[in-house]
């Protein structure tokens, strides 16, 4: 297959594109900063760029998105305005254009995360935006079909718990070769409107 994937450089993205290239997959690697094709997947414009030059291809992976943290009490109306911007509007775009890009029995897998069901301190927006993916995964697969949309949720990643596990305590941490499994079965499987949890 050829698939588009979206924040291949990090952490997660790193892996899925060493198991999907691995599957013997045809894998252009999309990133803000690096890759083979630059995107602001926040800027719908840019996101219309990126399927015309790309062209036809079978699957869309994503593994990026921006949040904004802080105290409720703090996080103000644009903080907000941006995560749902970085982190929903952005992967929603991807499939409301996409659709016309993507082979009729194709794919889209979004990403979500722990905190949509096991929220923590500061993380009111991003939880928000979270959720807001998952909804509209369920809600897209009913009318998307034959192509499939699914989301993979994250636990905290081994790969990042010295920065994010003090925020985490006691959560086992998952490597993310195993999160780039839930890519695969996402991809390559049946499923549509699922969000697959990894490591929560």
């Amino acid at each position: 297959m050829k698939i588009l994937l979206i924040g291949a450089g990090g952490t997660i993205g790193s892996a899925v594109h060493t198991t999907l290239t691995g599957r013997g997959h045809e894998v252009v690697t999309v990133g803000r900063t690096s890759g083979d094709v630059r995107l602001d997947m926040s800027d719908p414009q840019a996101v219309g760029r990126l399927y015309e030059q790309c062209g036809q291809v079978d699957a869309v992976a994503v593994a990026a998105g921006d949040a904004v943290f802080g105290p409720l009490d703090a996080l103000t109306y644009d903080d907000f305005s941006a995560t749902l911007r970085g982190k929903a509007l952005s992967q929603v775009e991807l499939v409301r254009q996409g659709t016309r890009h993507v082979a009729p029995r194709g794919s889209f897998t979004l990403v979500t995360g722990v905190l949509t069901h096991e929220p923590v301190p500061g993380a009111a927006a991003a939880a928000a935006a979270n959720g807001a993916v998952e909804a509209f995964v369920r809600a897209a697969a009913i009318e998307l079909a034959p192509q499939r949309v699914n989301a993979v949720s994250p636990g905290l990643v081994a790969e990042s718990a010295d920065a994010y596990g003090q925020v985490f305590p006691g959560v086992e941490p998952v490597p993310a070769a195993r999160v780039a499994t839930a890519y695969v079965r996402a991809i390559e499987g049946a499923a549509t409107g699922q969000v697959l949890r990894v490591g929560h």
